[in-house]
């Protein structure tokens, strides 16, 4: 992966953000054990944490109220959320476009990898969590096609069995089949553990 893939995982994440309306809050997500306040915070704090340890090489220490370690613990939704997204997402571009970035060894509670690993694991957790975000609030989830080809490709090189489980204890859940019409989007959705 690049940061032409994490900008695009940003840009079609935040088009997603930027219709979601405060009404929506509450709503339930793919992710059993999120509200859509839960999973626009997590993926709010999750540009910000991918920023922090790709420059660091250690990720903040303060976990995230969706109790995942991405960031402080803030609910950005009672402030601007678009700038606080864009605010982290430009740290996390420029973090992993810094000379040596992608060699640097990211040190995680889960594991040590180099940033050219780290990227791609932040481009899909953007894509992904987008995903939930247009399929919680009604938004289409026909998204960034190329992209979502390309990450469900490295998803099936580096999501082993071991990290699947149930919703809330394991990062992702069974694979799920996608069915015949599926978007590129929806079958990563589906690689992932999330119904479609």
């Amino acid at each position: 992966m690049d940061t032409e893939a994490l900008q695009t995982a940003i840009a079609s994440t935040r088009a997603g953000l930027a219709n979601v309306r405060p009404d929506q809050y509450d709503a339930a997500t793919p992710c059993a054990s999120w509200t859509v306040r839960d999973l626009v915070n997590h993926i709010v704090s999750g540009v910000h944490f991918f920023a922090a340890a790709a420059a660091t090489g250690r990720p903040p220490t303060p976990v995230d109220g969706t109790g995942t370690g991405t960031g402080a613990v803030i609910d950005y939704t009672h402030g601007d959320v678009l700038a606080a997204y864009d605010e982290g997402a430009a740290a996390a571009v420029a973090a992993f476009s810094a000379p040596g970035a992608m060699e640097k060894m990211i040190e995680l509670p889960f594991a040590t990898m180099p940033g050219a690993a780290f990227i791609g694991l932040a481009a899909t957790d953007q894509f992904a969590h987008g995903w939930d975000l247009a399929r919680a609030t009604g938004q289409g989830t026909g998204l960034a096609s190329d992209l979502a080809d390309r990450l469900l490709d490295n998803a099936r090189h580096t999501v082993p069995d071991t990290l699947r489980g149930d919703d809330g204890r394991a990062p992702f859940g069974p694979v799920q089949p996608p069915g015949p019409d599926a978007s590129p989007a929806d079958r990563l959705a589906a690689f992932l553990g999330r119904h479609v």
